[in-house]
């Protein structure tokens, strides 16, 4: 089985970009911790990261009938992006919205998600395990 795993805008700054709410590793940092995670579990993986929308929604619509999974960081596009939303509706695929932070605990705009509407289940505030957690929750899925 493979899954894809997508991080949006300012995602590929973690390690600079505030320490104090994503720390220091980088997003190589987090597609090792994830892919040695998978390869436990038996899945393949490719990761994507890109700070524009239409890019984001192309990668979407390229998983079609080409993954089995996806688990999507959309970062600030969760909260703004009715295109990533409708991009995760018309693939059909089973999908997992994930943050590095809880963002229940933050700004109020931040407990506003769009995607949350085509995800079967979200994800926060578990740092990279947030990750995990979501391929273990696609593994049980895909597997019923």
């Amino acid at each position: 089985m493979k899954l894809f795993i997508i991080n949006g805008p300012n995602l590929n700054m973690l390690g600079i970009r505030q320490p104090e709410i994503y720390g220091k590793s980088t997003l190589k940092d987090l597609e090792k911790y994830v892919a040695d995670h998978c390869d436990k579990l038996g899945f393949e993986t490719e990761f994507y990261q890109s700070n524009c929308e239409g890019d984001i929604v192309t990668a979407i619509q390229n998983c079609y009938k080409r993954v089995d999974g996806i688990i999507i960081n959309a970062g600030a596009y969760t909260h703004t992006s009715i295109a990533i939303l409708d991009a995760l509706k018309s693939v059909d695929i089973p999908a997992v919205e994930v943050h590095l932070s809880d963002v229940n605990a933050r700004e109020d705009f931040r407990k506003i998600s769009y995607l949350r509407l085509a995800c079967f289940k979200t994800i926060s505030g578990k740092h990279f395990d947030s990750y995990t957690e979501a391929v273990d929750a696609l593994k049980e899925y895909l597997t019923k």
